[in-house]
């Protein structure tokens, strides 16, 4: 019950809200395939660019989605509402509560995903997305909720999530296998880049969209950075840190 009625609350904010969570979806990642897919016209291991491009900016798009769902509501909630001492005391497992956002951020970022993908409908790239694709991409929206909810708990004020954005999640945005191999970034560099969640994620969509072998241990890695990012956000939680 407490899983659904966090959904429940997610899913009325997404409809009061549709309009502009539809736009904050849309532009910037529309602004990357434009500008790097249609406006360079380069060309990527002989195939064009813009065929690169697509699944590391889907992949982005569910981490921004995602991450941004959760931070800053869950911030404000805390800092400002006061809300959290309400769910303490509801009769709502705190478990649960954890478990909804998490649940309901990747399902946002998935959502953010999808738009990506309706917009290059009517360009004939040949890519494929199945199932595999959309359970890596949910997977990776759920590490990056629950990158979330640890942020929205370490946060001081309500400036702190942004700078938070600008210091890991952008940087991650353009390094991570997304608009440029980390095969081009020198040693060192590369194998911490490549650990990253959202590298794993958009090696393994571009694989599968491509149609050419894919390992598929990035998602007993992305499940390991969900499990760490879960149980620190339990953790805050159950031991009332920083409520």
């Amino acid at each position: 019950m407490g899983i659904r009625t966090i959904l429940w609350e997610k899913w009325r904010e997404f409809i009061r809200d549709f309009s502009r969570i539809t736009l904050a979806a849309l532009v910037a990642p529309l602004m990357y395939l434009i500008v790097f897919g249609w406006g360079i016209r380069s060309t990527m291991n002989g195939q064009p660019y813009l065929y690169f491009l697509i699944p590391g900016v889907v992949s982005l798009t569910t981490m921004n989605g995602s991450f941004n769902a959760i931070a800053q509501n869950l911030n404000v909630q805390r800092l400002y509402e006061k809300a959290f001492d309400q769910v303490i005391i509801s009769p709502t497992p705190l478990w649960q509560f954890i478990a909804g956002q998490i649940l309901a951020g990747a399902l946002r970022g998935l959502y953010a995903g999808g738009i990506i993908l309706f917009l290059v409908l009517p360009v004939d790239t040949g890519l494929t997305f199945n199932l595999l694709s959309f359970v890596i991409l949910f997977l990776n929206g759920a590490v990056f909720s629950a990158l979330g909810i640890v942020v929205s708990f370490l946060a001081r004020n309500h400036a702190d999530v942004p700078r938070f954005s600008n210091y890991f999640i952008m940087p991650m945005a353009y390094l991570c296998n997304t608009f440029f191999t980390t095969d081009r970034i020198p040693h060192g560099f590369r194998e911490v880049i490549a650990a990253l969640p959202l590298s794993q994620t958009s090696r393994m969509v571009r694989a599968i969209s491509a149609g050419e072998p894919v390992n598929l241990i990035g998602i007993p890695i992305l499940l390991l950075y969900l499990a760490v990012l879960t149980g620190t956000g339990l953790y805050f939680v159950y031991k009332k840190k920083n409520l």
